[in-house]
């Protein structure tokens, strides 16, 4: 009989907050077999991450840890801390969420891979110099990077090379698990793709334990054998993955799965979800009119360390109209976040023109000032947009003293209540740090809605957030276009978001628009090879893109 690699039994982790026992983790038991996968499914506050994090006793002083964790047959929860340090890394390593984050900015990148080959040389042995950049070069070549990247620091990688680096310091001591805590979000959906290929390869190939956290079930189905959903702190549902992905039975695991629409499906289309009920989508919506926001053969080209000129926007044109949603999809490097720059007004093309209601969006003074009023940004990651030591009213009324509105309590206030803070009062004192993820999106969202604009610019809105707090936010930006008429530009490589909300779809690729229609045209019958390529990088893309012929 096979012994398991990982047992877990009855595991209960609970967080000291003052003089309580806070319950994170209640009565867990999970079990993995060398070679095995098992994906771990949960919104934000599951609980997921703290069973991965237990494993390796990754989780801070406060925590408390009862229950079974046997490695290889040994409890890690009685190991002494020497024999724990000898266990993490060389025999289970961490891909951490966020490599942007995870990575130290100021190391090259084959130092850090090198870090805990050095920490685990045998005793008495320390590794070489050459031993290290040998085994370094062998691990970048493992998850298909050139080895000369060895020498180039964190920013001079794109997010999938990021992620590739942290997948080649969790094997940098040949372990025999791996725990990735979501180590695809915020990627695009091909990087997600070659990611996902390279961790469900090197399983294969390595004999290596993989456990996968991720709130995306297609993503787990994609990878794992097994998948086990956490809700409030326990498994709710375990079992296959294309049983748990195919027929789910508790109601959490249905709301994941309605969470990631399927391109293609009717009933989510308008329709992401929410426990909130959305006003109805007109029965007859009237035809664009007049462009509200438009650009005209625009070009913007940058020069790279060589010199040579590079065209991150060529001659691209695209129009948004009053109470229009339009996503503009891509690849990271397409250029989506050069383009929106440009129409902006952040950054200055080399050639081409703005247009908004007909006319040249003015290049500096007063001109501009008004313009950017009318045109808004909602950018990325609301962490780090919102400034940690300023309120959530602080916050929102930076843009109307920019202005200077009349009235900027009411107007902060209007704002807040716009995107569903309610009661403003209720929210507008407290810091970020206060908010959960959803919150804090919805405060960056009443920073833009402040200026009472006509059109938003919103960057990659719910790339961040869990499943259910992402139907939340979609649903928010559908309520403001039905009840404001506000038009959006909502720049995404989720092509499942784009069917959710979408009236259409421009697709860029190397600086270009391939392909611009309706979401039915470009998504249920991609004219270009690179949209095409996009549907079948979905997780699960094969059966789905079949879905979309049918």
């Amino acid at each position: 009989m096979t012994t398991p690699l990982l047992q877990l039994t009855d595991l209960n982790v609970t967080y000291a907050v003052g003089d309580t026992d806070v319950p994170a983790v209640r009565g867990v038991g999970l079990t993995l077999d060398p070679g095995g996968t098992l994906g771990v499914a949960g919104e934000s506050g599951s609980g997921k991450s703290t069973v991965a994090m237990s494993v390796l006793r990754l989780l801070p002083r406060t925590a408390k840890i009862t229950g079974e964790i046997l490695l290889d047959g040994e409890d890690v929860t009685t190991m002494k801390w020497g024999r724990l340090r000898a266990v993490r890394w060389a025999e289970a390593s961490v891909v951490f969420q966020g490599a942007m984050h995870a990575l130290n900015p100021v190391r090259k990148i084959g130092e850090q891979i090198a870090e805990p080959l050095r920490l685990h040389a045998p005793a008495g042995k320390a590794l070489t110099d050459a031993e290290a950049d040998n085994r370094v070069a062998e691990l970048l070549t493992q998850v298909d990077l050139p080895p000369s990247r060895a020498g180039a620091y964190p920013h001079e990688l794109s997010g999938g090379q990021k992620q590739r680096v942290m997948i080649a310091m969790a094997l940098a001591c040949s372990p025999r698990l791996i725990i990735a805590d979501e180590p695809t979000t915020a990627l695009d959906v091909i990087v997600q793709a070659q990611v996902l290929a390279l961790l469900t390869k090197l399983v294969a190939e390595q004999r290596i334990g993989l456990i996968m956290i991720s709130h995306d079930l297609s993503v787990l189905a994609a990878t794992c054998e097994r998948i086990a959903v956490m809700y409030d702190g326990q498994i709710v549902e375990e079992g296959p993955s294309a049983q748990v992905m195919g027929s789910p039975r508790h109601d959490h695991t249905r709301a994941l799965a309605a969470a990631f629409p399927t391109v293609g499906d009717p009933v989510s289309r308008f329709a992401p979800a929410t426990s909130s009920p959305l006003p109805p989508e007109p029965a007859d919506r009237a035809p664009a009119g007049e462009p509200l926001l438009a650009a005209e053969n625009l070009r913007v080209s940058f020069r790279d360390r060589t010199g040579k000129r590079i065209d991150a926007v060529a001659g691209v044109d695209l129009t948004v109209s009053r109470d229009e949603i339009v996503a503009l999809v891509g690849q990271s490097g397409s250029g989506k976040t050069t383009l929106a720059r440009t129409l902006l007004g952040l950054q200055k093309p080399d050639s081409g023109v703005v247009r908004y209601a007909g006319k040249p969006v003015p290049t500096g003074g007063a001109g501009l000032k008004a313009y950017r009023r009318r045109v808004q940004l909602v950018l990325q990651d609301p962490t780090s947009a919102l400034n940690p030591a300023h309120t959530v009213y602080e916050a929102v009324a930076e843009g109307p003293r920019i202005h200077r509105l009349a009235d900027e309590r009411a107007v902060v206030h209007r704002a807040l209540e716009a995107a569903e803070l309610r009661p403003a009062a209720k929210y507008a004192d407290r810091l970020p740090h206060q908010l959960s993820g959803g919150q804090r999106q919805r405060v960056v969202i009443a920073g833009a809605l402040a200026l009472e604009p006509s059109v938003v610019v919103a960057d990659e809105p719910v790339a961040s957030l869990d499943a259910s707090v992402r139907g939340e936010i979609l649903a928010l930006l559908l309520r403001l276009r039905r009840e404001l008429g506000l038009a959006a530009l909502v720049i995404t490589h989720d092509l499942g978001l784009a069917w959710n909300i979408a009236d259409r779809v421009a697709v860029m690729y190397r600086g270009e628009l391939v392909e611009t229609g309706t979401v039915e045209q470009v998504l249920l019958d991609p004219r270009h090879e690179y949209t095409k390529s996009l549907l079948a990088a979905l997780p699960g893309g094969t059966l789905q893109h079949r879905t979309v012929e049918t």
